[in-house]
């Protein structure tokens, strides 16, 4: 029997981490006193892929580990854990062998704590088992394929665990008076299965006997894996052959966090849903492991058409705060950077169309006359870019046709009412106010094509601090709705003038020197001396910013007329010239961890992200920063060099 002050232990270190600390401390208590501690020296494996799962899982006290999937005799880095992290629970809950080998980095601790006790408490608490839920639904080996494009990916992932916030209540709506179910005996044939099965554009059909009782299930995958591919066994064979059965089944009063622990344990994807819950009553629905991410709001098509619905306001913050939701799990699978910025760039903007179209509609009600002049909303910064995962300020800008000079002022008027209008949605939706007033709904960058164009010609022609600073704000502009032809003239424009100009480049790439790498950064942190943020690292002016700053000299340089993200940018860079691929390859790589690196940041501490406690980087973190501080190094002296800076005054 393990002594209080063992068990006192052992508790304090679990409440620390997710899942535990959703557990009532006398349940935690009950696992500690079955939990025990083990020793691996350095390279020990501690679990071997296509071993049978032992009856406990690993939590790492103390050390780290390695995650390694060997693929045709190839190793593949699939993540490194440390202190907190968990592993080895999926095969057992799955009832598989070991789908990777776990190795210790170095003298590692591990708690043991046995998975039957566990499992049990993941049947009274769904909160724990949502936890688990976005891991054990996807399979291993997608994770290794994004992961294998770059360990890089790999060595920046965090302790960082999100569990889904689902209330045990929460159910599917499966309405068996209004719905009729698409089925199938046993005895039709197989091409009848798989000519209903594209008509409905389903993946999934249910199996039934003549009283509508579930008897199996067939699925796509069932096509690939058991269908002989020919005509004869398609025309002569019935569905029986090749059906999964029996079926898995549920009554649909069932919850989301129930049926999501029925999916994982059983390592299914699809079950039926009864009238009482057995296989001998009558099948009302069907659920698949689709169904659950969809009824979660985390599937980005369903937020999309969630948005293009309502006209509520407060809907609107409620779809953006799933998105919220939507990254931290792509973040915790290690999703890709670029796929991710895509998606919610995609809800943004869709966000921003909501926002435009719920205020023209207001002052059509409110008697405004609408302007002939076309008009586009852009977005500038990090939304300019593609790169705004979290919200953070808003930097907008509006563009619209000269009207004639008697009705300028009146055009101008209604176009600030609307900036003004789309600026309180955002903001209704989470998106603050730019502190520095670089808005749409700012009579300043409310302006006429002519304005526009007279801005930038005078930023260009006469590259001053301010103006400088201006153009590394606005050249990063996006059209997001409207006439995007406007965008496109004015992005036309810049180059024009920059060709009359030539030397702007030089003193756009000076100003892009001012912020160099903290190369000194392990030894004595470079953070804030003052105010709000005092002993925090700023990631974005640090890291981030320099990155931006020298992609967005090189484009305009290179004349890439396009509206792309940095690391867009700087894979457009590298393939047009040679002797900037290398480092272009690495700047483009180090802004994605960086994005990544930030969001995480900021849905562990509820903000944007920007500021983070240097103590509390872990030594891969470190190993990353240091890596990007000395890319950033070399493209800042390539840029030196290229430009002349030394002889620029």
């Amino acid at each position: 029997m393990a002594s209080e002050t063992i068990i006192n232990s052992v508790c304090e270190f679990l409440e620390k981490f997710p899942p535990f600390d959703i557990l009532p401390s006398e349940e935690l208590t009950k696992l500690a006193h079955e939990t025990t501690l083990q020793y691996f020296e350095k390279d020990e494996v501690i679990i071997e892929q296509g071993q049978k799962p032992f009856l406990h899982f690993f939590v790492i006290k103390k050390g780290s580990v390695r995650v390694e999937k060997i693929q045709q005799e190839n190793k593949i880095l699939m993540e490194r854990s440390d202190e907190g992290d968990l592993f080895g629970l999926r095969a057992y809950l799955a009832k598989d062998t070991y789908l990777a080998t776990v190795t210790a980095s170095e003298g590692t601790l591990v708690y043991q704590i046995p998975t039957a006790p566990f499992r049990e408490l993941m049947g009274k608490y769904p909160e724990v088992t949502l936890f688990f839920a976005s891991d054990f639904a996807s399979d291993i080996s997608q994770h290794s394929s994004s992961m294998s494009k770059g360990k890089e990916s790999n060595e920046m992932s965090s302790t960082l665990r999100q569990p889904l916030t689902l209330a045990q209540s929460d159910a599917l709506e499966i309405n068996d008076e209004t719905h009729e179910v698409i089925s199938v005996s046993p005895d039709d044939k197989i091409w009848k299965a798989a000519e209903i099965m594209t008509q409905h554009n389903i993946g999934s059909l249910p199996i039934v006997d003549k009283d509508g009782k579930p008897v199996g299930i067939i699925t796509d995958s069932d096509f690939r894996r058991k269908v002989v591919s020919s005509e004869e066994t398609m025309k002569h064979s019935s569905v029986s052959r090749i059906m999964s059965s029996p079926v898995m089944t549920v009554d649909k009063h069932k919850s989301i966090a129930e049926m999501t622990l029925i999916m994982i344990s059983h390592q299914i994807s699809h079950f039926c849903v009864t009238e009482d819950g057995t296989p001998d009553s009558k099948l009302i629905g069907m659920v698949s492991q689709r169904d659950l991410v969809l009824a979660q709001g985390n599937d980005p098509s369903n937020l999309a058409k969630a948005i293009l619905r309502t006209q509520n306001l407060d809907k609107l913050k409620v779809i953006r705060d799933k998105a919220e939701m939507l990254i931290s799990n792509y973040l915790h699978r290690d999703v890709s950077v670029p796929y991710i910025s895509n998606i919610i760039t995609y809800i943004n903007d869709l966000l921003i169309q909501k926002a435009v179209e719920i205020t023209q509609k207001k002052l059509k009600k409110q008697g405004e006359e609408i302007p002939k002049q076309a008009f586009c909303w852009m977005s500038l910064g990090s939304e300019g870019r593609k790169e705004q995962l979290l919200r953070t300020d808003q930097d907008s800008a509006l563009i619209f046709e000269d009207p004639p000079a008697e009705d300028l002022e009146k055009v101008k008027a209604y176009f600030l009412k609307l900036g003004e209008g789309i600026t309180e949605v955002m903001v209704h939706c989470g998106f603050v106010r730019c502190p520095a007033d670089m808005m749409g709904s700012n009579p300043k960058w409310c302006q006429p094509v002519s304005g526009w164009k007279s801005y930038f010609s005078e930023w260009i022609l006469e590259p001053t601090n301010q103006n400088l600073l201006n153009t590394n704000i606005f050249f990063d502009f996006r059209p997001v709705y409207g006439e995007y032809n406007l965008a496109e003239e004015l992005k036309s424009h810049v180059f024009a003038e920059i060709e009359k100009s030539p030397k702007f480049i030089n003193f756009l790439a000076k100003s892009a020197l001012e912020n160099p790498p903290p190369l000194s950064f392990f030894r004595n942190f470079v953070v804030e001396k003052s105010g709000e943020h005092k002993d925090r690292f700023d990631i974005k002016s640090r890291a981030m910013m320099p990155l931006t700053d020298a992609a967005r000299v090189l484009t305009y340089d290179m004349k890439i007329n396009s509206f792309e993200s940095t690391s867009e940018r700087f894979k457009a860079i590298g393939s047009m010239d040679e002797n900037l691929k290398d480092v272009a390859d690495s700047c483009a790589i180090s802004y994605e961890l960086l994005m990544k690196y930030r969001a995480r940041n900021g849905l562990r501490n509820k903000d944007s992200g920007r500021y983070t406690d240097p103590t509390a980087l872990n030594k891969l973190e470190r190993q990353m920063l240091r890596n990007i501080f000395g890319t950033i190094q070399k493209l800042q002296k390539i840029l030196e060099v290229r430009y002349q800076l030394a002889f620029l005054r």
